[in-house]
């Protein structure tokens, strides 16, 4: 049996937050992991001209940053994930969110207080505006339970208004929930979640951010942040949106993202639902009850009679399925997932893939779509 090195893991936490702390553009990062076999550690231990060979645009001043992070001491942030129970998530661990990877500017790493599980891709992000009436504050608590208690994990960005009320009722129904911030995993924005932020991590949530630690809160971070958390769910639920509120900033993220724009209608009189319902005159979803996202979105749920409800893509996968289906099935989302991301995942060839895919197709639990691609079936 081999025994994992703790030196070596510590290492490749502090490699990670050492790129982090970069603050390059993701898909800068991603070149430059490329060039380095996908190692950070690899990558510090290059010179400059080596740096400045894989990234030919790098300016002086991001040299002279290089540099500083370089020789920087982060035993502090280490010392506080491991006291706070968080770690830096690279894009290649398994537990990266499913659903953000195959986003051309998914973070490469992401600095996490509490975990993410395989069923974070079965979300429903929920936002609106930060000075919601009791109205709206009322309708995302009540949502975020009813979504949660038929297994959806729930995601939003723990601000002030709809998102602190999202992430309550998500608790309230002893379900998850994802916090992605503005600002460092370690910063407590706004100050009065901060009990929020620890129950949602005590619950087995997640509090992330793709920002350095110790980052304060500014205000060109939050459009930035928005992307994942509509990149992370699979569709986007505003509630109570003016038509100057950041959420629409999200829910425009979706829409490019390929993800379900969702929105509740709200009087017409008072310019609080204004976005709301610019957002359903160009197309999204008009919802009046959970079940209208679940059947837009394709989702089963099954209530389970001893505990919380399972959230199930299509039919339960069938007890009788060989291993190999089971889990290539596994692999299949409400999303298209390519082939050749699930040759690599499944760790099978090419041919066994896409016989597997065949298959599952002809049992109709699959089903092909436009570019080389699945998704599970009803």
């Amino acid at each position: 049996m081999t025994i994992a090195d703790p030196t070596a893991g510590k290492l490749r936490q502090i490699a990670w937050l050492r790129l982090n702390a970069l603050e390059f553009a993701p898909k800068r990062v991603h070149t430059l992991l490329e060039r380095f076999g996908g190692s950070p550690e690899t990558a510090f231990s290059e010179p400059d001209s080596t740096w400045r060979d894989a990234l030919p645009d790098l300016t002086a001043k991001q040299l002279d940053r290089l540099r500083k992070i370089r020789d920087q001491d982060f035993s502090k942030e280490l010392a506080f994930l491991e006291r706070s129970g968080g770690r830096a998530v690279a894009f290649t661990d398994p537990d990266y969110p499913t659903n953000l990877k195959p986003l051309p500017d998914a973070p490469p790493v992401l600095i996490v207080r509490g975990s993410f599980v395989s069923e974070d891709k079965f979300s429903v992000a929920i936002v609106g505006s930060r000075r919601a009436s009791s109205y709206g504050l009322s309708l995302a608590r009540r949502f975020a339970a009813e979504l949660a208690d038929r297994g959806l994990t729930i995601v939003s960005g723990g601000a002030r208004g709809v998102d602190t009320q999202a992430h309550l009722g998500a608790l309230d129904a002893k379900g998850r929930t994802i916090a992605y911030l503005g600002c460092g995993a370690d910063i407590n924005y706004p100050s009065e979640n901060r009990t929020l932020f620890d129950n949602i991590v005590a619950s087995g949530g997640a509090v992330a951010s793709e920002f350095p630690l110790g980052t304060r809160p500014e205000p060109w971070r939050f459009p930035a942040r928005n992307r994942l958390i509509s990149g992370t769910a699979l569709g986007v639920l505003v509630i109570e949106s003016p038509l100057d509120s950041g959420s629409l900033i999200t829910a425009r993220e979706a829409g490019d993202q390929g993800r379900d724009v969702f929105a509740i209608p709200g009087p017409i009189d008072t310019g609080r639902s204004a976005g709301c319902h610019k957002l359903i005159q160009d197309g999204a979803k008009l919802v009046q009850s959970v079940d209208d996202i679940l059947e837009e979105l394709g989702v089963l749920t099954l209530r389970s009679p001893d505990g919380p409800t399972n959230l199930i893509s299509g039919a339960p996968i069938p007890t009788n399925l060989p291993p190999e289906q089971r889990r290539v099935l596994e692999l299949l989302t409400l999303q298209p997932r390519n082939v050749d991301s699930m040759i690599v995942e499944s760790k099978m060839t090419a041919p066994q893939v896409s016989s597997i895919l065949t298959l599952l197709e002809m049992r109709g639990l699959a089903r092909r779509v436009p570019g080389n691609a699945f998704v599970r079936v009803l």
